[in-house]
């Protein structure tokens, strides 16, 4: 691995990360068909009242797929770890960085874009117009990805931690908080038809900002979670 080229490097690894899961159905196919559940099941409890449906869309679906993030997060390093490629990562003359940005990349293909492919015809179930099914699939679009760096860094901590189930949501769940407010405000201003640019501009943001320091408190979480 020390004589490879980055690019070849982080080519390997995607290429690799994202063929094991697509073999392993139940590694995405378990957090798709949970956000699909959650989401119909929801206008059975509520029963056939349109306006509340809409009224709750936002909130069920952003719900619904944070959740099911945070199912398939954990997963993220743990095959790596008991494998033992993640301690090639950490002696690899390579950037951390770049290979803990690899990894991300290939869980938000593998988890988190089936999700936001899906939800358009979820949105249909829960009477979302044109206009709002479009913010949906830009708000996933643009959160999904600061969900995956988020989670990378909780994922990093326990990596090393046996039945560590409970204690990755608690790490993490605060830090989703911003972006699922942003995310569900997002769709509400839609339907309540507000200038969506201000809330595009701030999810942007976070994305900016999860893309400049995620990586590197991932590869400093790394080194801790491993010797732990």
């Amino acid at each position: 691995m020390l004589k490879t080229t980055t690019p070849q490097l982080l080519f390997s690894i995607l290429y690799h990360d994202i063929l094991m899961t697509l073999r392993q159905a139940f590694a995405w196919l378990t957090p798709l068909l949970f956000f699909i559940i959650v989401v119909c099941l929801f206008p059975l409890a509520l029963g056939p009242d349109t306006d509340m449906l809409k009224q709750f869309a936002p909130a069920i679906i952003w719900v619904a797929a944070l959740l099911a993030i945070l199912l398939s997060i954990g997963n993220i390093f743990r095959s790596d770890a008991q494998d033992g490629f993640l301690d090639l990562y950490l002696l690899s003359s390579h950037s951390l960085t770049l290979l803990v940005l690899c990894k991300v990349l290939s869980h938000w293909l593998t988890n988190c874009l089936p999700l936001i492919i899906i939800s358009p015809l979820l949105g249909l179930i829960l009477h979302l117009n044109f206009q709002e099914e479009t913010t949906l699939v830009i708000t996933l679009l643009l959160g999904t990805p600061v969900l995956s760096f988020l989670g990378a860094i909780g994922a990093a901590l326990v990596v090393g931690i046996r039945q560590s189930g409970l204690l990755l949501p608690i790490l993490i769940m605060p830090l989703y908080i911003p972006v699922l407010i942003f995310g569900t405000g997002t769709i509400m201003a839609a339907n309540a038809h507000l200038p969506l640019n201000g809330y595009y501009a701030i999810m942007g943001a976070f994305i900016l900002l999860s893309l400049a320091f995620a990586p590197l408190l991932t590869g400093a979480a790394l080194r801790i979670g491993v010797n732990q």
